[in-house]
């Protein structure tokens, strides 16, 4: 696991806009991209940075912009995108991080709660890209923030759905984009401790750690480091990925469940 803060090279001087930023994984990618010397645009719901952030920023060798943004709004993206075009060195990167959660089944879900959940894990990282790629160049990087659930069958309906259209907006992206040297990637973090998953049951977690091979939870900063190499110049001819950071969650489909069931069995006899 990571202790100290990330910093990689080729990220110095980029202008990175990142979404839900105070917080989990939005925040351990902001602070790396600061430490490795780039310019963030951070934005989340609040209309003024964290102490969190701001504390954790202090020193580092980027500099930290914050913009009050709520994804699911085409007026919020015209300003941040207007933001980022007064700092005059276009932009070089976007991390479509924020999202949000929603537990219901099939069976019980009112189209209210599915709208609100397609607005920001979908239809916001659509806007983001419309809003911030005529900012961009070749070289420049879009990072989506997928899930385990969006290479698996979860309950989670709404959810599950969303970061499954993710995948494929992340692709189309990565087609429409690439004749302008703009790649477009998305992660799917498994079972990451973040403040989303800080209310999730005991029984979750255990039930999660039983089919992970790794044997534990990830971290924020285990996420930033995949997004921030793929904002990075070391990832040049990375697009149309899909990148797992999941302990071997969805790789393994089970199997590891299956298997320590088996031997258990056979240890007990």
């Amino acid at each position: 696991m990571m202790s100290e803060l990330l910093s990689l090279p080729g990220l110095a001087g980029k202008t990175v806009v990142v979404t839900g930023a105070s917080g989990g994984q939005g925040l351990a990618e902001t602070l790396g991209l600061l430490n490795s010397g780039a310019t963030v645009i951070a934005t989340d719901l609040q209309s003024e940075p964290t102490a969190e952030m701001l504390a954790a920023a202090e020193g580092l060798a980027g500099t930290l912009h914050y913009k009050k943004l709520d994804v699911a709004s085409e007026a919020d993206w015209a300003e941040v995108a207007e933001f980022a075009a007064s700092l005059g060195n276009g932009v070089q990167g976007l991390v479509n991080n924020a999202g949000i959660p929603f537990r219901g089944r099939l069976g019980e879900m009112k189209v209210e709660d599915w709208n609100r959940v397609m607005d920001i894990n979908l239809t916001g990282p659509m806007l983001g890209m419309q809003a911030i790629a005529p900012l961009m160049g070749p070289g420049a990087s879009i990072v989506n923030t997928g899930s385990a659930a969006a290479v698996t069958p979860h309950y989670t309906v709404s959810y599950t759905a969303s970061k499954w259209g993710l995948r494929g907006l992340t692709h189309v992206a990565a087609t429409e984009y690439g004749a302008r040297g703009i790649r477009v990637n998305i992660v799917h973090p498994g079972y990451i401790e973040t403040p989303m998953m800080a209310a999730a049951p005991a029984v979750m977690t255990g039930a999660q750690l039983a089919l992970t091979p790794l044997e534990r939870t990830g971290q924020p900063e285990e996420v930033a480091a995949v997004v921030c190499f793929l904002l990075s110049d070391s990832a040049s001819y990375v697009s149309g990925a899909e990148i797992p950071i999941d302990g071997a969650f969805t790789s393994s489909a089970g199997v590891k469940f299956m298997s320590d069931t088996i031997r258990n069995a056979q240890q007990a006899k």
